[in-house]
This record gives C-alpha cells, sequence and structure tokens, in this order.
C-alpha cells in the first residue's frame, strides 16, 4: 500500500469557534444520493469536470495495486462509470486542472510508498488519451494548482523527495508544455488551499510544514500576483488551519472551511472564516453543522450562489450566503469523507467519489448532489 502526508499528534491545540452549540439552519433544496460505484476504490485521487459535461477520475492512494494509474469517466447522463486507458505513471496526491482547451493537466504526486514524482501528463478528453508533458521543475506532492488569467498554471508548495517541505513555486504553459520556476511563498506549506481571486491573484492559506512533534500549522496567508511572480503575505486567519477547503463566492469573497489542529481526526473543526480581499483580512464565519477536515477541492459554488460543501464528513453540508449559516443537505450520510474527490455536473449538482473515513478505508462508492 502507498504511503500518505500525513501530521503525528502531539500536544492539543484549540479552537474555540468549533467548539460553538449551533441550532440546524433550515434544510437546503436538494438531496445526496448514491449512484453506480467507481470500477476502483480510490483517496486523495481527483475529479475534473470536462467540457462535455463528463467528469475525469484520475488517480488514487488505494488498496488495489493498478488502481493509483488507471482512471474513467464519470457520465451523469447515464449514471455510470466508463473505463480510460491508464495514466503514464501512478499518483495521488497530485492535481488535476482544466486547462482553457479542454485538456487536463495532472502533476505530480505520490508514487509508490512515499517516492514523489516530477512527471505531468495531458488527458484529452477527445481522443479519451493520456500522453506526456513537460516535467516539473521538482517532485512534489500534496501542492497545489491554480489556472491563471494568462492560461498558465500556478503549482505551489507541497512536499518533495524525504519530506523536504517546499516553499517553491513554478509556472506551466501550455503553449510550450513546459514548466519555469517563479517566485517562492513566504513559507513552505503542505495541505494549503489556493483559490483564485477575481481580480486575478491567487490567495494561498494556512497547511503545515515538518510532520509529528516537530510540525507547524499555519494561520498565515499570502497572495500570488502573475504580473509580478511574486508572493505578499496578507492578514492571518482566525485559526490555524491545515487539511482545508477554500472557495469563492460570488461577491468575491473566499470561504474557508473546517480542517484541523495537531491532533488530526480528534481536533477537526467546525468554525468557518471568509476572506475580504478589499481588505486582505479574515473574519469569523458561522460554524459548520459538522467538523470536517481532508477536504480540499470538494467545496462547489453553485448557481444559486450557495455552497455545497462535500467532503470531509458523513454528511454534505449547504452555506447559504444570504442567511450566513449552514445547513446539512437531505439524503445518505454514508460519505466516505476523508480525500474524497468531487466535481460538480451539467445540470447543476456534483459528483462525489471514494474517500475515506465514517467506518472503512478507500471506497468505490460514489454518489450525486442533485438540486
Amino acid at each position: 500500500m502507498m504511503g500518505l502526508s500525513a501530521c503525528g499528534c502531539i500536544a492539543i491545540a484549540s479552537d474555540d469557534v468549533s467548539r460553538r452549540l449551533v441550532k440546524d439552519a433550515p434544510g437546503p433544496v436538494g438531496r445526496v444520493v448514491p449512484t453506480a460505484n467507481m470500477s476502483r476504490p480510490r483517496m486523495a485521487h481527483t475529479a475534473t469536470a470536462l467540457p462535455n459535461g463528463r467528469i475525469l477520475i484520475a488517480g488514487g492512494f488505494t488498496t488495489e495495486a493498478d488502481a493509483a494509474q488507471s482512471a474513467e469517466l464519470f457520465d451523469p447522463l447515464r449514471d455510470r462509470f466508463l473505463a480510460l486507458p491508464r495514466m503514464g505513471t501512478v499518483r495521488h496526491s497530485h492535481t488535476a486542472t482544466l486547462l482553457p482547451d479542454g485538456k487536463v493537466l495532472i502533476s505530480g504526486g505520490f508514487a509508490a510508498g512515499s517516492t514523489t514524482v516530477a512527471s505531468a501528463e495531458l488527458f484529452d478528453p477527445i481522443t479519451n488519451t493520456f500522453s506526456p508533458t513537460g516535467m516539473l521543475g521538482e517532485p512534489r506532492a500534496g501542492h497545489v494548482a491554480v489556472l491563471l488569467g494568462t492560461g498558465k498554471v500556478l503549482i505551489a508548495g507541497g512536499v518533495g523527495p524525504d519530506w523536504t517541505f517546499l516553499s517553491s513555486a513554478e509556472l506551466y504553459d501550455p503553449a510550450t508544455g513546459r514548466f519555469t520556476r517563479t517566485g517562492d511563498m513566504t513559507v513552505a506549506r503542505e495541505s494549503h488551499v489556493a483559490v483564485r481571486l477575481v481580480d486575478g491573484r491567487v490567495l494561498i492559506a494556512g497547511g503545515h510544514r515538518d510532520r509529528r512533534a516537530a510540525i507547524t500549522i499555519y494561520r498565515s496567508a499570502e497572495t500570488y500576483n502573475a504580473a509580478t511572480g511574486r508572493f505578499t503575505a496578507v492578514g492571518d486567519m482566525q485559526v490555524r488551519r491545515h487539511k482545508h477547503d477554500g472557495v469563492l463566492l460570488r461577491d468575491g469573497r473566499v470561504l474557508m472551511t473546517g480542517g484541523s489542529d495537531e491532533r488530526d481526526d480528534e481536533g477537526a473543526y467546525r468554525s468557518s472564516e471568509l476572506f475580504d480581499p478589499k481588505t486582505g483580512t479574515f473574519s469569523r464565519g458561522p460554524a459548520l453543522q459538522r467538523p470536517r477536515y481532508k477536504h480540499a477541492g470538494s467545496s462547489i459554488l453553485l448557481r444559486n450562489g450557495t455552497v455545497l460543501v462535500a467532503g470531509g464528513a458523513g454528511h454534505a453540508e449547504m452555506y447559504d450566503p444570504v442567511a450566513v449559516a449552514f445547513s446539512v443537505v437531505a439524503g445518505d450520510g454514508q460519505l466516505a469523507g476523508q480525500f474524497s474527490a468531487v466535481a460538480p455536473t451539467s445540470n447543476g449538482g456534483a459528483l462525489i467519489a471514494g474517500g475515506y473515513g465514517n467506518g472503512g478505508g478507500p471506497r468505490a462508492l460514489a454518489w450525486v448532489y442533485r438540486p
């Protein structure tokens, strides 16, 4: 079985906001229901919505030897998964980024054990095939990847060989198929969050460096400016967070949810906060209905402006920016939770695939949110 990036357990830290008791808000519209299973159990895989309405599922940590190199497509019209050729490299804890031409850039990740890889490849939804592209400047896993307004992709942080924690960043140019170095982050980060802002900057927030007793979990945040190639510190978060998630709201602010402290699952948060790019500061948000962590990439901005938070716990929940409250989504409460992969569907819903937790290891189970 391949290794996952994880921290150890040390002294207890507090999250005052997450300790608040909250009453259930009125239930949101829609529900989560089971759909067909994937061909393989997966966690720390990726799900990417394609222009043709299908969703690419790639790689993942698994108990099956060949699954981390496998990929498949979810067809929401038929509620089924379709087989694909294998990727060129075994990988989990990688990134998958939809490019302007409709192809998907898959970069980095862990191969066998804790071996980080520098390889990248492109998925072409027209031919349904994978092909190699340029190599990362540094092998990395647990990094972030964000499509910039220039069409290039920012890759930042993560873990390198021998559990080195990276502050370095690089840019992928689809026109040349090459990665080039850009400015470094202010600190090395893994399990951090990256969100592209309306003004084109990229917000990087939280995460950690080092492991076990030496771990440092950050409150700090910074932004990347593509015009200058530099990262600049902004205001700190209200709470130290790693293994959390962030999503851009309609009003231009960023909603941060959950995460954990040094105790990992025993220290999972119910708190949220909001980043205002106009002031460069974070403010406290409402409490989640469920503690959740290890849910990066699981939050989807829906057409009506609400946010589906689908990972990190057994139930999905909805954030209503008008009511400024979270409410549990009706339906299946047995979501795998941690390291699941979530992508929007063309009908305004979402696919929730795989993960672990809630009583089991990597799973092939999948669900759909129906609005």
